[in-house]
């Protein structure tokens, strides 16, 4: 028997409740995934080598968890369509009417309204969220086993509650991505970088950002989750493909005045923590699907690379040295 608990005490009517459209009743499927499960003990979290100091990578901090597990894959497009067809959960999204697209990906580029100042590739599109991910017209047909996206942190929080689980803090994250490898490992699978061509464990992309992806891995976008090799706790997808929701808010460690000004604007805008990177990841330019790496992300935020794995507790047993 594992160990971890999993509540049957799931929320009943939620707020925004909806009937659920024909395509989701069809690719729906409450079926979990395998879990890992991990000792308690001694850990730590950020690294000694950060790439990005500026982020708060480092240095490393010790800690002490108590047990836990997590879905070796995130929430695919299926299973959060079975919470969706149970509860008639709205996301924020929705409840907005837009999301954030990544421009190459649409199939009618009409349809966004605006582009993001600095970073054009990122449009706001109407109608775009977790069941029709690049706006109007586009819809999960062939991608049932794609991880959902357009999930803000409380959407990912509900689900994870009707799931019996919850939102993981980043020291967990970080212990669970390096699957008992010893120190300070850069990626879930060791030191080895990857290429755009011969080694290529994790979906990031490949090519030029943000003009030209290869797609030399075989995918342009997310991929079915566990399309790639697993780490050594047989997790899946902790590095590229979406980003993952932590339950932390992100903060800065440092005396520099300026880092203090930078965690003042993160806890007026309730920025959270994301960890893994996705598939527009490349080491040119967002250089973050290393385990150490973080994003700040305002809370009530989505987008089309962005996802959530759900965490578990687990009952009382003899913790790791």
């Amino acid at each position: 028997m594992g160990c971890c608990a999993t509540r049957s005490d799931r929320p009943g009517r939620i707020e925004g409740r909806r009937l659920a459209s024909a395509e989701i009743v069809e690719i729906a499927d409450a079926a979990p995934p395998p879990r890992a499960e991990f000792a308690g003990g001694r850990s730590h979290v950020g690294t000694r080598s950060p790439a990005i100091p500026e982020d708060g990578e480092g240095p490393p901090r010790e800690v002490r968890l108590k047990p836990f597990a997590c879905d070796t894959v995130p929430v695919t497009n299926a299973r959060f369509a079975a919470f969706v067809a149970a509860t008639g959960y709205v996301t924020e999204a929705e409840r907005l009417g837009w999301g954030q697209v990544f421009a190459p990906l649409m199939a009618d580029p009409s349809l966004a309204t605006a582009a993001f100042p600095g970073t054009p590739w990122w449009v706001a599109v109407p109608g775009a969220s977790w069941h029709a991910p690049e706006g109007p017209g586009s819809g999960l047909a062939a991608r049932a086993d794609h991880p959902v996206v357009h999930v803000s942190a409380a959407d990912a929080a509900a689900f994870a509650a009707w799931a019996g689980g919850r939102l993981p803090g980043e020291a967990e994250w970080e212990h669970a991505a390096r699957g008992g490898l010893p120190g300070d490992p850069r990626f879930p699978w060791g030191a080895r970088e990857p290429d755009d061509a011969d080694f290529l464990p994790a979906n990031i992309w490949q090519g030029r950002f943000p003009v030209e992806d290869t797609g030399a891995d075989g995918h342009r976008g997310t991929s079915p989750v566990g399309a790639y090799p697993p780490n050594g706790a047989g997790l899946h997808d902790m590095a590229g493909n979406v980003w993952e929701w932590t339950a932390d808010a992100f903060r800065v460690r440092s005396r520099k005045k300026a880092a203090e000004a930078r965690n003042a604007r993160a806890r007026s805008e309730n920025m959270r923590v994301m960890k893994g990177g996705s598939f527009l990841c490349h080491a040119s330019y967002c250089y973050r699907y290393r385990i150490a790496a973080r994003s700040a992300v305002a809370a009530d935020s989505g987008a089309s690379n962005t996802g959530f794995r759900v965490f578990y507790d687990c009952r009382a047993s003899a913790e790791a040295p």
